[in-house]
Formats: C-alpha cells, sequence, structure tokens
C-alpha cells in the first residue's frame, strides 16, 4: 500500500493514536555501504551509518517534512517495526497538498501497543538544506559526518532506531515495551509533539509509559535539565513629526531602543541551576525614513528562561518585561506571547553518564503527563544550526549503546 492510500484512509479517522497496520511503502533506496578500517567496530556501524545518511540526505526543513517521514515509515517496516502515521496541521512552509505527521512505530505486530517507554526525537531540521557529506577514506570512529541534521536530530533518530533493534534481537527488551516516536515541527512550534500529547490523553485509557527518553545533541552527556522558553512579538506606537523638531512627535523606534536597553540590564530570573534569564531581541523594525520621526516600531524577541516552575516560570519573566515597558511609556507598547513554559527538569541520575543543564528548549514540554524524563543525544549543539553542522562515527555509536543503557534503565525501574 502506499503512502497516498495510507493518507486517505487515515484522514477519516479521529486524531487520536490511530495504531493502523501499514504495507511497506515507496522503496526506500539503496543502503550505501561503508568500508570498515576497524575491526572492533559494532556489528552495527553499516546499518547505523547507511540509516543516518539516508536520514540527512532527505530534506526536511520545519512544514516540508514529507518525504523523510515516508522514507522512515518505509525503513521500519522494512526492519520488522509495525509502523503508524499521526497527521499534524500544515504549517507555513508546508507545499500545497503536501501531508506533515508524525512516525510511530514499534516492534512486531501488536496492533495495540501498551509501551512502558517512549523513544523519541524530531525529523524536522532548520534552513537551509546542507548536503550530506562523510569522510574520505575507509570508516573509523573519528571520520566526521556533515550536513544539515546530521547532529539536530537525525543523529538521535538513528541511534534510537538501531539501539530498539539491536535490544530487540538480543532478547534484551520485549517488543511490547518500547514505542518510537519522531514527531515534525520540533525546531519551529513543538505542534507534532503537542499533537501526539494531545491525542494520547484524548484516549479513553490513559497513557501506559512511565518514561520518555528524549532526544537532542547533548554532547553525549545526560541533561538534568534546560531552561524555560519565552517568545513575544512587540508592537510599539509613537507619533509622526519632522525629524528636524523631533519633540513634536514620539519615536516608536527610541522607546523599543530605550526598553530593550532597560530589559538587557535588569535581571529577569535567576537560579542556581541554570543561571540568569538571558533576552534576545532577534528582528526588531520601524519607521519610514531618516527625517521622519518613527510612528511605529516592532520586535520580536526570545528569551531563555531560568527560573521555574516549569507551568509558570515564563509568566513570572514576561511580568517583569511588562513592568519595564510600562515605565518607559504605558500606553506606547503592546506585547503578544505564545505559550510558553519556565525551567524544565529531567532526570540525570543514571550510573555512568556525564552530566549537564543547557540553555535551550525541547519537546519535553510539550509531552504532557506523569512520567520520568530524560534527554541525551550525540552531538554538540553548539553546532547544530550552523553551517559546519557535524559529528563523528564514534559520536553515533556511542549514543546507540548510551540508548540502550538508558532504555534499560528506565524498565528496571518500573514494572
Amino acid at each position: 500500500m502506499r503512502l497516498e492510500s495510507i493518507v486517505a484512509v487515515l484522514a477519516a479517522l479521529p486524531a487520536a493514536l490511530c495504531f493502523q497496520e501499514q504495507a511497506p511503502l515507496k522503496g526506500h533506496g539503496k543502503l550505501h555501504g561503508a568500508t570498515s578500517a576497524d575491526k572492533h567496530a559494532p556489528s552495527y556501524r553499516k546499518a547505523l551509518i547507511d540509516l543516518h545518511r539516508n536520514l540527512v540526505t532527505i530534506p526536511s526543513i520545519s512544514g516540508d517534512e514529507f518525504k523523510v517521514g515516508q522514507w522512515l515509515v518505509d525503513y521500519l517496516i522494512s526492519r520488522d517495526f509495525r509502523a503508524d502515521i499521526q497527521f499534524v496541521e500544515p504549517r507555513e512552509g508546508t507545499p500545497e497538498g503536501a501531508q506533515r505527521f508524525n512516525v510511530l512505530a514499534w516492534p512486531g505486530q501488536y496492533s495495540n501497543p501498551r509501551p512502558r517507554v517512549l523513544i523519541s526525537s524530531h525529523i524536522d531540521v532548520v534552513p537551509p538544506f546542507i548536503s550530506y557529506g562523510i569522510d574520505d577514506g575507509p570508516i573509523t570512529k573519528d571520520t566526521v559526518i556533515r550536513g544539515r541534521g546530521s547532529v539536530d536530530a537525525k543523529a538521535a533518530v538513528a541511534a534510537m532506531t538501531i539501539a530498539v533493534e539491536e535490544l530487540v534481537a538480543a532478547g534484551r527488551v520485549k517488543k511490547d515495551d518500547v514505542m518510537l516516536v519522531f514527531v515534525v515541527g520540533e525546531e519551529v512550534a513543538g505542534d507534532g509533539m503537542i499533537t501526539f500529547s494531545d491525542a494520547a490523553h484524548a484516549r479513553d485509557e490513559p497513557p501506559s509509559w512511565h518514561s520518555v527518553i528524549f532526544g537532542e545533541p547533548t554532547e553525549s552527556k545526560l541533561v538534568c535539565g534546560h531552561k524555560g522558553a519565552l517568545f513575544c512579538d512587540l508592537k510599539v506606537t509613537g507619533v509622526a513629526s519632522h525629524s528636524g523638531y523631533p519633540w513634536l512627535g514620539k519615536s516608536a523606534n527610541e522607546l523599543l531602543i530605550h526598553a530593550v536597553s532597560k530589559i538587557l540590564e535588569t535581571d529577569l530570573g535567576s537560579s542556581e541551576l541554570y543561571g540568569n534569564t538571558t533576552f534576545n531581541l532577534g528582528v526588531m523594525e520601524g519607521g519610514l525614513a531618516g527625517n521622519v520621526v518613527a510612528a511605529s516600531a516592532t520586535g520580536k524577541f526570545g528569551a531563555r528562561v531560568a527560573i521555574g516552575p516549569e507551568k509558570n516560570g515564563h509568566l513570572i519573566v514576561k511580568k517583569r518585561i511588562q513592568a519595564i515597558l510600562d515605565e518607559v511609556d504605558k500606553d506606547a507598547f503592546e506585547m503578544t506571547c505564545n505559550p510558553g513554559y519556565g525551567t524544565v527538569d529531567c532526570n540525570c541520575d543514571v550510573k555512568g553518564f556525564e552530566t549537564l543543564t543547557v540553555n535551550y528548549g525541547t519537546d519535553v514540554a510539550n509531552l504532557k503527563g506523569n512520567f520520568t524524563r530524560y534527554l541525551y543525544g550525540p552531538g554538540s549543539i553548539l553546532v547544530a544550526h550552523g553551517e559546519n553542522e557535524a559529528l563523528t562515527v564514534g559520536d553515533l555509536e556511542s549514543a546507540v549503546e548510551n540508548y540502550e543503557k538508558l532504555i534499560e534503565h528506565a524498565l528496571s525501574n518500573k514494572s
């Protein structure tokens, strides 16, 4: 059955975890070989590099994830997983007529799985697309792999998948204990994970999982938590006048600059674990001409929230920013914010892992419920959105081993 047929069938179903059986989709392409120069290379090296290569080679900028999702479903079914697609609303960047969907998969042929542990990452990437590349010569642990998504987060997707395959093949986990959840939209609005979360909690029975392992670039360390997020638009209203007589007007540009300057000088919220809340004015526009006092201005900012609780720590930061805007000019500013969250705590008490906290946001906060949360992945966030995004084969292989450890640890903690 081709994906087009599956789309037609599932479109008529409610927005929930459908768990509809699927046959392989369009051919997922020939897997490339990898000549290894390391006699101690793990048995799965070729499979891991091939999977990672195919994922990175397929462009999947947020909103346009159809092709990589299509390929991934086909691959998973070919590897004896049962797979389902879960539709997500189109967004800016989605080609006309194209579908967006999360990929859900589990080992074996259970029609209604009740997994105890979820393993999740995202298949969308930031722009622009950067082609896949790998060092010439025989493959070693030091071989470097490049390309958009090679780190964030297709490295996690590949390593998680191979880890589950290895554990199941070795009989170290039961097939119905785990589920892979690969979502779209994490880089923009988290709409893929929000869709999955809403559907899971809309079912008649509560979610079965007690632990979730999230994949993001964490320098191969286990994350104890990450900062929260607050993203807002600012609209500033002034009064136009001739620039030779600026006192006759009120410059919206000057008001915005003055307010941002005060915000940057203010402690918006700090904690011992997460440090200071940071503020970034990412977009600033205003005015018509150099000889006209600006009647309007706009700005877009992102604050990385260093205080909790997760549910409303961002609201404390928002209140402090609003107080500064009111102090500068209580009538000039209008602030509109997206849903945010305070600091997000994760479980990092697992033997054998180095730990850290990170400043970026993840889908951890978008999956609601009472469960243990782990955040781990290969590669560094410092290269993740840049033109030099890259990691080594050794990074990927270490991630497979560590995801195996985390899965087994999570399963052993609760029955």
